[in-house]
């Protein structure tokens, strides 16, 4: 799967069509990155394609405004990165760059990955706006039949139309609903936005029991003392019930 298939997916209004290369002097100038980040942004981007802009007039989709939040407009774009980028550094560069939501397509020699992260106004800086909690960042490695069900729920008529924020939820909710597949085994959208936030808890619960268990594993792996060694295999199966219970609720 490439970059491409993606785009056709999200089946975009042609009138929000952009299709414009972003010079990397703009997100240095935007930025204001410290040294180190204008070196990766020199040496690990390869390109950056402004795919589209939805607004409310070329998607038919009504702004959103509250006392945190103004979607005015939700952007995607496209980002090609050379071997030696650090994507994960990138990819915020990229989202703080930007100042509409953004859905961002990540291509690297060897992987193809979709991020997204909610926006909002920045506490004590006017007219700036920063990131509003984590970056949710998703590779696509999953079955065919995974990645097929993935592409479908995509699609901008399958998300919720109320307001702009709604519809860049719907997004969140369609990666999320991916990297559980990458757990499970098997694509399923959220019922609820009460059954997707739970599966957001369900999801950052496995992430830190899997680094638990990776981290006592370790420490079995070193441990000389027997009583040690059956308290960290005890550990272990205490962890592994756990993540099993968390996979449960995705």
């Amino acid at each position: 799967m490439v970059a491409e298939d993606i785009i056709a997916a999200l089946q975009l209004p042609e009138q929000a069509l952009v299709n414009q290369r972003v010079a990397k002097k703009l997100l240095i100038e935007n930025l204001a990155p410290t040294i180190s980040d204008r070196q990766q942004i020199h040496d690990g981007v390869e390109e950056v394609q402004w795919v589209a802009a939805l607004k409310p007039g070329n998607c038919g989709i009504p702004a959103y405004h509250d006392t945190q939040r103004e979607y005015v407009e939700a952007a995607v774009l496209h980002i090609n990165l050379r071997q030696s980028a650090r994507p994960a550094r990138l990819i915020e560069l990229l989202h703080r760059a930007v100042p509409h939501p953004t859905l961002l397509l990540v291509s690297t020699p060897d992987s193809l990955q979709i991020s997204v992260s909610h926006k909002r106004r920045a506490q004590n800086e006017t007219g700036k706006v920063v990131l509003d909690g984590e970056t949710a960042t998703v590779s696509l490695q999953a079955t065919p039949q995974v990645n097929a069900a993935f592409l479908a729920a995509l699609s901008l008529e399958r998300q919720p139309r109320s307001n702009l924020h709604a519809f860049y939820q719907g997004w969140i909710d369609t990666l999320l609903a991916l990297k559980a597949a990458h757990l499970t085994g098997s694509f399923r959208m959220a019922s609820s936005p009460i059954d997707a936030a739970a599966r957001q808890q369900a999801l950052q619960a496995c992430i830190e029991l899997q680094a638990k268990i990776s981290a006592v594993r370790t420490l079995a792996r070193k441990a000389q003392q027997i009583a040690r060694q059956v308290e960290l295999n005890l550990q272990l199966k205490q962890l592994q019930k756990a993540l099993d219970e968390a996979q449960a609720k995705l």
